[in-house]
């Protein structure tokens, strides 16, 4: 057994063009960074390819990406590629945060591992780019700008020693990407809300897709809004399509102590993770 970890990200920024791309995509400029907040993933030899999860609704056939990933790494490689993958779920689904984009590109970079074929990263960036538009950040997870639909990605060096602490939360429903930008020039804004861009550490942070978003889930602006009040709290906006927020703090027992607070705000089944940006 041979045991990778995938971890989460969040967008410290994301900018979208309105107008669509021939390919029925968005034209995006995202500034990506990963968390550390980590899907484990265990590969076996086996006679045939299998998925098997710990968490209950995550499909293991082949519309699973892991599965998608292997099929597309098979492509190159003229032959089966053939692994029992157990995926352990610690990264929330349709949180915004990339969990099934990460498990496809570790699966690359394992597999490509496990057998030996040593194909580069133009090679696997290839194979990734196929399967998602986040795919490609996770083959080497630094902060970057990722554009295009998000498949074109450069590290950004100047934020690479960057790290912030950081509090992560996400209510028990999920969001629908393609529903959020389908809603990008058609949907209303609350006054209450803060859509403008934040500034720290010389860092411009921004959503487009948080208008759309709360404008079919208000208690997500509300969420942002109450953050955005708590002691400590330097930035806090939505990441991705949602439904997770995140709040930059100054240290880390401010992000436990909000996350305290947030539990008894919105409920106990609210989920939270309290960590760092950019883990060194």
């Amino acid at each position: 057994m041979t045991t990778y970890t995938a971890p989460a990200k969040i967008n410290l920024s994301l900018r979208v063009q309105s107008k669509l791309r021939e390919d029925g995509y968005h034209n995006v400029d995202i500034l990506m960074a990963a968390i550390d907040l980590y899907d484990q993933l265990d590969f076996h030899n086996s006679r045939t390819t299998t998925l098997l999860c710990d968490t209950p609704g995550v499909p293991t056939d082949e519309s699973n990406l892991v599965i998608k990933a292997i099929r597309e790494f098979e492509k190159s490689y003229g032959r089966k590629a053939k692994q029992r993958i157990t995926l352990t779920k610690r990264i929330p689904h349709g949180a915004g945060l990339g969990g099934g984009s990460a498990d496809a590109a570790i699966t690359l970079k394992a597999v490509n591992e496990i057998i030996g074929t040593n194909y580069d990263m133009e090679e696997l960036g290839a194979m990734a780019a196929n399967l998602g538009s986040d795919v490609n950040f996770f083959l080497n997870p630094v902060i970057s700008r990722c554009t295009g639909r998000g498949e074109i990605v450069k590290p950004v060096p100047e934020l690479a020693a960057w790290s912030s602490p950081l509090l992560l939360i996400k209510p028990q429903f999920g969001v629908s990407t393609p529903s959020a930008y389908k809603a990008l020039t058609c949907s209303k804004r609350f006054k209450t809300v803060n859509y403008g861009a934040q500034k720290a550490d010389g860092i411009t942070f921004i959503n487009e897709l948080e208008r759309p978003v709360f404008a079919k889930f208000p208690i997500l602006g509300i969420m942002k809004m109450w953050l955005l009040q708590q002691e400590g709290v330097r930035v806090a906006l939505m990441s991705g399509s949602g439904s997770s927020l995140f709040a930059l703090t100054e240290t880390p027992e401010q992000a436990q102590a909000i996350a305290t607070l947030a539990r008894a705000e919105f409920g106990d089944s609210l989920f939270t993770h309290c960590g760092t940006v950019n883990p060194q």
